[in-house]
């Protein structure tokens, strides 16, 4: 049985190697910053998920215990992972925006990014 353990967690490891070699390529090849995007966050996400999961593997059936450690890793790469694609997604649309182009504040105008000529009218309240 320890056999089959053992070509589970071996297959675990080469699909995370492919993942993270595909990644790779996609960074080198890939032409516009939105395509490479793409490759490295989806091949991070599941090249390292599959490391994670052989490690999960190799630590129950093979050492006989169970190691919360991978677990954590594995919720904080999930979680983080479609949060850093969203602001580089995010970086690359919003690149070429002036000031100038935005549109108005409004009340808002001390919580406002490019709000700089408002800002100045709004009364500071840390004197106090």
């Amino acid at each position: 049985m320890g056999f089959i353990f053992e070509i589970l967690i071996a297959l675990f490891l080469i699909m995370s190697g492919i993942f993270g070699f595909v990644g790779s390529f996609g960074m080198i090849k890939l032409k516009d910053p939105m395509s490479r995007l793409h490759a490295p966050t989806k091949a991070t996400t599941l090249g390292v998920g599959g490391v994670l999961l052989a490690s999960i593997f190799h630590s129950v059936f093979i050492e006989q215990h169970l190691s919360l450690h991978e677990l954590l890793i594995t919720l904080f790469l999930f979680l983080t992972a479609p949060i850093t694609a969203l602001f580089i997604a995010k970086w690359h649309i919003h690149r070429h925006e002036k000031p100038s182009d935005l549109p108005d504040a409004g009340e808002d105008a001390l919580w406002a990014t490019h709000a700089v000529e408002q800002v100045e009218n709004v009364p500071d309240h840390s004197k106090n």
